[in-house]
């Protein structure tokens, strides 16, 4: 049986937004009950949603033992103080954006969920769109080059809020979506806009972010347009992408490209690719992703590192707005040196990295710009992480290991003592390689062991709770629970994801270790 049939989810608001969430978890068949203080609301829900139950006391939510999740689509002021008392009440909760109007409330949230050991996601709707899914996906496979620029507008004539100005109604969305395309954190922010409808609401803002890796991107949004707009624009070095939301092609890939002569830039012109992306509606997405995080304990896509990371740059771009685009620079404080980081004094953080909670950094190690660290990882003595490189949750990295650029490790990963990743399949040291010029990718995915003084051939995939035994010579990709030795790797057996080894791949079933 489908664990998620026995789930039980309640919806705190049923108005505006709310009500598209009911009829989601309605049709998903795990709508239990609506709660809003207004009666006809109510009443509108039990119609469209027969066999609901509907209540206007969010106290008779939180007491009902049967209800399983919480889905919040309150005013953002509300949210924070919701979130906390759903989280009190032991249930896994989906509060729409944003988390909460302050980091530290955010941090609080964050910390109650890991505590409680609850689901905490939040609703950054267009990180489920396919369009956005498949943009991520040829970003993260370099089909669009180096990234260069990125910017998006979100434009629309109401609907006018007075709890929560433009910056934080609209640009979340977009926040979330640039955060997820290049995998880092801006190093410095700007914001400035207009007031016309209430006084200290601004109605129009444009916020402009630098990155670390010479990325800039830029954010307009306005709720005073004559016309609905919603578009992201990314420029690389080889093509340029477009996804239109409006649009009957969601996703348009562009060839374009800039030529230098005579020392000038010439514009190399293409006919725009339609990429064919499913038509899923991103909210059900939103919605089933949920579900299934509830059902398999599992940390969302959009959970609370994915929110406080939104926050602390809508928290900057707030505090430019008031002080008219001044820049605000997100400092080490606000990046490296989360909460229980411990970083030995013999070794260097570059500004611009982000350092997950729970991390250790040991003696004499080097970490670059750009590089990004989940919660609770270990490095060991004389590590080297170079630029950009990301690296999941509970990591441990062992001694005497470089990670360079064009390198992810997914969550759980461990690497021995001495492995080696390459990042270029022709090195010379008389022609390096150019700056626009792309790293090899290779991907070691969650779970995966690469044992002690083993290679991993730059361009491979390294498959989920696989083994690359000692001294192994990984030269293409390793499927899924492969265990494999010897140069070039064979395939020795299969291991399941606690560590033990079989035989044969369908023996896998065979482990009790669930």
């Amino acid at each position: 049986m489908d664990s998620k049939q026995n789930l039980k989810i309640a919806v705190i608001g049923g108005g505006y937004w709310g009500k598209n969430l009911v009829r989601n978890f309605y049709e998903l068949g795990v709508l239990h009950t609506v709660c809003d203080t207004d009666q006809s609301i109510r009443e509108e829900s039990v119609r469209l949603c027969q066999g609901i139950s509907t209540t206007s006391r969010y106290e008779d939510v939180l007491q009902d033992e049967g209800i399983t999740g919480v889905v919040i689509a309150t005013p953002a002021v509300k949210h924070y103080q919701m979130t906390k008392l759903a989280l009190q009440a032991g249930k896994d909760v989906l509060v729409e954006k944003p988390l909460a109007l302050q980091i530290k409330e955010g941090e609080e949230l964050a910390e109650l969920a890991n505590e409680k050991n609850r689901v905490l996601m939040i609703g950054h709707i267009l990180e489920y769109h396919p369009a956005v899914r498949k943009l991520v996906q040829m970003v993260g496979d370099g089909e669009l080059g180096k990234i260069s620029y990125i910017y998006s507008n979100r434009l629309n004539l109401g609907k006018f809020r007075t709890e929560e100005n433009i910056l934080w109604s609209f640009a979340p969305h977009d926040i979330s979506v640039i955060l997820r395309l290049l995998g880092e954190a801006p190093k410095a922010v700007s914001a400035y806009g207009g007031e016309y409808l209430n006084k200290e609401i601004a109605d129009v803002t444009v916020t402009n972010m630098s990155f670390a890796s010479g990325v800039k991107a830029h954010i307009f949004v306005s709720w005073l347009h004559p016309f609905k707009e919603q578009k992201l624009v990314v420029v690389g070095s080889d093509k340029m992408a477009v996804f239109d939301d409006l649009s009957s092609n969601k996703l348009l890939l562009y060839p374009h490209k800039v030529n230098w002569v005579g020392r000038c830039p010439v514009a190399e012109k293409g006919e725009a690719e339609v990429v064919k992306v499913t038509t899923e509606e991103p909210l059900k997405e939103e919605c089933k992703h949920f579900l299934d995080c509830v059902a398999g304990r599992n940390e969302p896509l959009t959970g609370a590192e994915n929110a406080l990371a939104v926050l602390s740059v809508l928290t900057a771009s707030q505090e430019s707005l008031v002080t008219g685009g001044k820049k605000v620079e997100l400092t080490k404080a606000e990046t490296k040196e989360a909460k229980d980081v411990f970083i030995h004094p013999s070794s260097i953080v570059d500004d611009g990295t982000e350092i997950g909670a729970g991390s250790k950094i040991w003696h004499f190690s080097h970490v670059m710009t750009g590089a990004k660290l989940g919660h609770n990882c270990n490095l060991g003595q004389n590590v080297f992480v170079g630029k950009n490189v990301q690296i999941g949750n509970n990591v441990k990295i062992q001694n005497n290991v470089s990670v360079y650029e064009g390198v992810t490790l997914e969550d759980d990963v461990f690497c021995g003592p001495s492995c080696v990743f390459t990042n270029v399949k022709k090195p010379r040291s008389a022609y390096p390689l150019k700056d626009g010029e792309d790293y090899a990718k290779t991907l070691v995915k969650k779970g995966a062991t690469i044992g002690a003084n083993s290679t991993i051939i730059c361009g491979v995939t390294i498959g989920e709770y696989s083994i690359v035994g000692a001294g192994a010579v990984a030269t293409k990709n390793v499927p899924d629970n492969a265990v494999v030795a010897g140069n070039p790797h064979e395939i020795k057996g299969w291991a399941c994801r606690c560590g033990k080894v079989f035989d044969k791949k369908e023996e896998l079933l065979n482990c009790n270790c669930a």
